[in-house]
C-alpha cells in the first residue's frame, strides 16, 4: 500500500471529502424532514377540514370551504425565492380529493391560502378555516 502523501494538500482533501459527505448526511436529514414536515401540514389541514364538518343530513355533509395555512416567515420566503408560489394551489388539490373521498360538500368555492406568519408560531405552520363569507346579491352593481 502506497503512503499517503504528507501535508497541506493532504489534509485539505481529505477534509474537503469529510465536508462533502457531511454536507450529504445533512441535505438527506434535512429532505427527510421537510417531506415529514409537508406530510405534517397536510395531515393538518385534513383534519382542519373533518374536525370542522358539519352533518347536515345523513347525505349532506358541508365543511369549510376557505383554510388558510400559516408558514414561518423564514420557509415562506425560502418556498417563494424557489419558486414554489404554486403551494397554495397543490394543497387545494389534495384538500378536494380528500373531500371527494369523504363525500364533504364546501360551503361555497374551495381555496387555500398560504401566506407567511406575523409572528412565527412555536410550529413551522398553523392552520386555520371558515366558510368564505356570504357575498349578498345587492353588493354587486345592477345590470343596465
Amino acid at each position: 500500500m502506497k503512503p499517503r502523501p504528507e501535508g497541506r494538500h493532504a489534509a485539505g482533501e481529505g477534509l474537503s471529502r469529510w465536508e462533502r459527505a457531511l454536507e450529504r448526511w445533512q441535505d438527506g436529514l434535512l429532505s427527510k424532514v421537510r417531506h415529514r414536515e409537508h406530510v405534517e401540514l397536510v395531515e393538518a389541514l385534513h383534519h382542519e377540514c373533518d374536525d370542522h364538518a358539519v352533518v347536515c343530513s345523513e347525505t349532506r355533509v358541508v365543511v369549510p370551504n376557505a383554510y388558510e395555512v400559516e408558514l414561518d416567515t423564514r420557509v415562506h420566503e425560502e418556498l417563494m425565492r424557489r419558486g414554489r408560489r404554486d403551494v397554495g394551489e397543490a394543497l387545494t388539490d389534495d384538500l378536494a380529493r380528500h373531500g371527494e373521498r369523504k363525500g364533504y360538500e364546501w360551503a361555497g368555492p374551495l381555496t387555500v391560502r398560504v401566506t407567511p406568519a406575523e409572528r412565527p408560531p412555536d410550529e413551522p405552520y398553523r392552520v386555520s378555516s371558515s366558510p368564505m363569507p356570504h357575498v349578498r346579491a345587492d353588493a354587486f352593481p345592477a345590470e343596465h
